[in-house]
Formats: C-alpha cells, sequence, structure tokens
C-alpha cells in the first residue's frame, strides 16, 4: 500500500491558496498535510504554538500540532519559518511518506528541507486551482457580504458626485472645493476602512481620462461628462473581495451618452443570461460582444489612424473574483469551461477618445439552474436624489 501526501506551506495570511484549504488566517508559517493510501488517512495543520487552541477550534484539519511535537535529531531552528519547514519534513518521514505533492506556492524553504530528508517532490500545476473556482456556501456568502458593502460604498460614491454643485468651469463643488477624483477615492476609502475592508486604488475617471478603461482617474470632476467608478475592496475578515463599476454623469446626460449606456447595459444583460455551468468563458464573451456589435460599435483598441470618434468595447466581459479580485477563469476569447460555483464578473464598457467611458459590472454565482446575480444597485447614468 502505497501511502501519499499532499503538502500546502506558508503564512495563511498570504498565501490564498492555503488559507482556502484550512480556513484559519494567521501571519505565522504553517503547514497543512494530507496523508492518503494507509491505515490512518488524516489532515495536520502544524502551526505556532500559541494558536494551537484556536487552530483546533477554526481550522479545517483533523488534526493540530507545532513544530515541536516534529523535532529532528538535530534539533530545530531558531528561526520560525525554517523550524516549520523542519517539522513537516519530520512529520512526513515518520509518516513514512516517501513522495509529496504540492502547488505553485510552496516556498523554497519548505522543499529545501523537503529534499534534504530525502522526499521526492511533485509539481501539480492544477492543485487548487478548481477547488478554488467553485466556491462552497460559506465562499458564497462572504461574497454576497463583500459585493453588499461595495454596493454601498459605490452608492455613496456616486451620489456624492451627482449632487455636487459647480462652478463657472463646469467642475464640481462640494463643501465649498472642487471635487476631484482624488477626493471621490479618499471618500471610498475611509467608508471602507470604517467597515473593516482593505480597499485597493479605486478607478474615479472623469471624461476623456476613461477612455483608458483602467486609468484611475486624476484631478477636477466635470458636469455633463462620464464618470466611471470601480470599487473592489477585500474584507479584512474573510479576506474575500467584492468588485462593482458604475458610471454616473452630472447634470444633463448627452444623446450619445445615452446610447452607449443603453448598449453596454444591454450586453451586460447578455452576459448575464449566458453564463451558466457548461458554457465557456468565450461564449459569454461573445454574447456580450454580440449586443455591442449589434447597436454599431466596434470591439478592441483603437488605432492611431482611427478618429476620436471610434467607440469601442476594449476588453474582456469578465473575470473570476474570490480571494483575489482577478482569478481565473477568464471570460474571454479562448476562456475554459465554467463550473458550479465560479464568482464571475460581468463588465462590458464602451470607450472613446472623444467623450469618455461608460462601463457597467456586476459579479454573479453560478448554480446548477444558472446564475445568481449578487448586485442589486441602480444602473443608470443619474445619481441625484
Amino acid at each position: 500500500m502505497t501511502i501519499t501526501a499532499t503538502v500546502l506551506a506558508g503564512i495563511p495570511k498570504s498565501n490564498y491558496s492555503l488559507y482556502h484549504k484550512v480556513r484559519f488566517l494567521v501571519g505565522d508559517p504553517t503547514a497543512l498535510i494530507t496523508i492518503q493510501g494507509g491505515s490512518d488517512d488524516h489532515s495536520m495543520f502544524i502551526v505556532r504554538d500559541i494558536e494551537m487552541q484556536r487552530a483546533r477550534r477554526d481550522a479545517r484539519a483533523d488534526r493540530i500540532s507545532c513544530p515541536a511535537d516534529h523535532k529532528p535529531e538535530s534539533g530545530l531552528s531558531g528561526d520560525r519559518e525554517t523550524a516549520t519547514a523542519q517539522a513537516t519534513a519530520e512529520y512526513l518521514v515518520g509518516q513514512n511518506v516517501t513522495t509529496i505533492t504540492t502547488d505553485r506556492t510552496l516556498p523554497y524553504i519548505f522543499a529545501h528541507h523537503l529534499l534534504l530528508r530525502g522526499l521526492e517532490i511533485q509539481y501539480d500545476a492544477n492543485l487548487g486551482v478548481l477547488e478554488r473556482r467553485q466556491k462552497d456556501a460559506e465562499e458564497s456568502a462572504w461574497l454576497q457580504q463583500s459585493q453588499a458593502t461595495t454596493e454601498d460604498a459605490m452608492r455613496m460614491a456616486c451620489e456624492l458626485i451627482a449632487n455636487a454643485d459647480v462652478n463657472d468651469q463646469q467642475q464640481l463643488i462640494d463643501g465649498g472645493e472642487v471635487l476631484t477624483s482624488e477626493r471621490v477615492r479618499s471618500a471610498i476609502d475611509i467608508f471602507l476602512l470604517e467597515r473593516d475592508y482593505l480597499n485597493p486604488k479605486s478607478i474615479v475617471a472623469c471624461g476623456i481620462t476613461g477612455a483608458d478603461c483602467h486609468d484611475y482617474g486624476a484631478g477636477p470632476l466635470y458636469s455633463e461628462q462620464p464618470v466611471i467608478v470601480d470599487i473592489f475592496p477585500q474584507n479584512r475578515k474573510t479576506l474575500y473581495y467584492g468588485d462593482c463599476t458604475r458610471t454616473v454623469v452630472h447634470g444633463h446626460i448627452s444623446d450619445n451618452l445615452v446610447r452607449m449606456h443603453m448598449a453596454v447595459c444591454e450586453a451586460n444583460a447578455a452576459g448575464c443570461s449566458a453564463a451558466r455551468p457548461g458554457v465557456t468563458g468565450e461564449d459569454v464573451h461573445k454574447a456580450t460582444i454580440q449586443v455591442i456589435l449589434e447597436n454599431g460599435y466596434k470591439t478592441g483598441l483603437p488605432t492611431e489612424r482611427d478618429p476620436d470618434s471610434f467607440c469601442s468595447m476594449t476588453h474582456g466581459t469578465g473575470h473570476a473574483v474570490g480571494l483575489e479580485v482577478h482569478e481565473p477563469p477568464l471570460l474571454d476569447f479562448g476562456g475554459p469551461e465554467l463550473l458550479v460555483g465560479d464568482c464571475l464578473t460581468i463588465e462590458p464598457g464602451l470607450y472613446c477618445r472623444a467623450v469618455g467611458g461608460v462601463r457597467v459590472e456586476d459579479m454573479i454565482i453560478l448554480t446548477p439552474e444558472g446564475n445568481h446575480n449578487l448586485n442589486k444597485l441602480y444602473t443608470g447614468l443619474d445619481w441625484k436624489n
């Protein structure tokens, strides 16, 4: 009978594959060992001694130990990470394991000490990838929570822009000062920090700045120009992200922007309708861009020869979200088959160097019957109270 072992190791706070498997948040080196094929199949989580009680209560592992429980004959290093790697190797040898399988995240210090003890290491490029894609009920609830808070932040930001005053230069004014991308971004940061979220730099891109889909935006915001607001915060407790984009226009909305927005919303609906288990990411992308093309717009980046009026969708339809804001699979050409539990963004947009951009982004989770949209937020351009 061959005993096999899978090893995930590192710091769960930053190694998301390990955290996903063990669901225990800690900032110290750890190892999760899964033993199979013998008379005592089990998982062992090696963690710092002061974390053992909490790990016994919360970690997804059959057994909990600390490095001191697995000392090599030469003793443990005084360096915490080295000691954890030594203990991991010692435990595996004690379990009569000769070969381990690991993923792309194994720190080299662990590999080094496994090799010193004569263990063979096999790399599985797909280990954990499908598991992270197929969100369970707990993860789905965490994603719903993060998306709800993201929507609250989006509502605050869009209403701040829509209800601002305006000066003679058509610049927006709030509290007697010019309202800038930076001020709105700070308001978003504070709003989310107060709710225990980390917030990567949000996009608040006004006018022609928004013609570049990933320009963060800078400087004054102006009336009658589209402002793309893209917010993607991480819950500090669960580590799961939200991701939402809306577009807001202060004051009069031109017919051109109305047409762009209608096409984007139709494309969003088409993408959401197409997304279900068994279809591919490419299928969803094709359904989305078909609507863009039917409305008379283009796809792909403009060339230097194209006029500023050239208007197109320049990116894929979306991506997966979870412990990272961008995860596989992509909704684009070449996108793979979709699975139950995939959490995906549907975010078509149109971009024009003459006027700027319009993007509407929702987040969905695939179910056996189709999908569940985590968004309930208004999708229009006019956010004035």
